[in-house]
């Protein structure tokens, strides 16, 4: 995936694009018919992740399908030991099925070995942390270009996308500050810059405002709505109820399943 003259931020999915489907109108005083979503962006068919140890096993997932579409916003929620990590890092190419399907933009990626995996989690995958993961040695610019430096990508090309996403998440001013220099609701705009850099598929945040009292939490979930509004197709893992009211569907794991799929009017 090219990073060259990307936009700041994904451009609209083509789901908000496509017109409604055709159909007899509707009686007066009904709701308005839903749009057709198309193809999704990414879905689980019966995944099931065991983990073997001795002569027994566990299973985290057992047999779980879900279907996200290009430009949703959804919550992922469940207790702990829930299922809900084993999920994300499915859904992240972290793991892989050991039973199951993925199929991401299309292309089943469940059995891709480790190199495989790693290509398309950097092509298709943003990730955003609890912890920021920035590399403490590197400034704010440079664990931004980071992205492209794996892909390869020419240095006045890298630099120019890391200024333009840092200048997007109001960092423009903190190019070259140590993350150590920066504030916890500063870090996590640096993340986010960092997972836009390859203009993924997919924004994935784990608990981005785990780490960062309320009104900075509020900050970094403003800045996730503004590039949800802008088209990127996002996923926040998250306990807090406050932070999955944000999202426009909320996804619960309990015991392994799927336990309910909300989505708001």
């Amino acid at each position: 995936m090219s990073a060259e003259g990307a936009p700041a931020a994904p451009g609209a999915s083509a789901a908000a694009d496509a017109p409604a489907a055709p159909g007899a109108p509707a009686a007066p005083g009904a709701p308005a018919a839903q749009p057709a979503l198309g193809a999704p962006l990414l879905e689980l068919r019966d995944v099931i992740k065991a983990y073997r140890f001795g002569g027994g096993e566990f299973r985290a997932l057992k047999g779980v399908s879900l279907a996200v579409h290009e430009g949703e916003y959804v919550a992922l929620m469940g207790p702990s030991g829930s299922g809900k990590s084993t999920l994300m890092n499915v859904l992240g190419l972290l793991d892989r099925p050991t039973e199951g399907n993925y199929f991401l933009r299309g292309r089943d990626v469940a059995s891709l070995d480790e190199r495989e995996r790693a290509e398309a989690r950097n092509s298709y995958i943003g990730f955003v942390f609890q912890a920021f993961n920035l590399l403490p040695r590197l400034d704010v610019l440079e664990n931004v270009e980071l992205p492209l430096v794996y892909a390869g990508a020419p240095a006045a090309r890298r630099r120019k996308r890391a200024v333009e996403l840092l200048e997007l998440v109001g960092l423009g001013d903190k190019l070259h500050s140590l993350p150590s220099q920066l504030s916890g609701g500063q870090k996590q705009r640096a993340a986010i810059a960092r997972a836009l850099t390859m203009a993924p598929a997919l924004l994935l945040a784990d608990e981005p405002t785990g780490n960062l009292d309320t009104a900075t939490g509020d900050e970094i979930l403003d800045l996730v709505g503004e590039l949800h509004a802008a088209g990127s197709t996002i996923m926040v893992v998250t306990h807090e109820p406050d932070v999955a009211e944000r999202a426009e569907r909320t996804v619960v794991v309990r015991d392994g399943v799927i336990a309910s799929d909300e989505r708001r009017a």
